[in-house]
């Protein structure tokens, strides 16, 4: 094995060392990204449900009384009238996996649309404050 051609302990070492040091400093700046990245998935899909209730209201001259008309047909539609729903029961839920609030009538619309944010409490600021489709 005379020819042999290989790292020594020495670079080995130094390589993990540099790639700690880059990680060291790259790491902290994507940290606190999840919750921002959550945010804003919450008012894209705030955003989506919004358009399947104004779609529903298209269809059926009513708004939903609850976001489940959505995804299954309410007993006051007919078979030859229902619309296959363009959403899943998973898009109910915000990111946090919190069921998203829809109320009807509306306190700041038609309809209220909004997720309660990280904590699922009303209130709260920064990444517990809620996502609404009024603001």
């Amino acid at each position: 094995m005379r020819g042999a051609k290989g790292f020594t302990l020495v670079e080995v070492l130094v390589v993990v060392v540099i790639i700690g040091v880059l990680a060291a400093m790259i790491v902290p700046r994507f940290i606190g990204r999840t919750d921002e990245a959550r945010r804003n998935a919450a008012r894209m899909q705030i955003g989506q449900v919004d358009s399947a209730i104004q779609t529903f209201y298209l269809d059926y001259n009513r708004y939903p009384n609850s976001l489940d008309e959505l995804v299954r047909q309410p007993a006051d539609i007919s078979d030859d009238r229902w619309r296959a729903p363009s959403l899943r029961e998973r898009d109910l839920r915000d990111p946090w996996g919190n069921a998203l609030v829809y109320r009807y009538p509306g306190q700041h619309g038609v309809f209220d649309l909004y997720s309660l944010g990280a904590d699922g409490q009303e209130g709260g600021e920064g990444d517990n404050a809620p996502v609404t489709n009024w603001d």
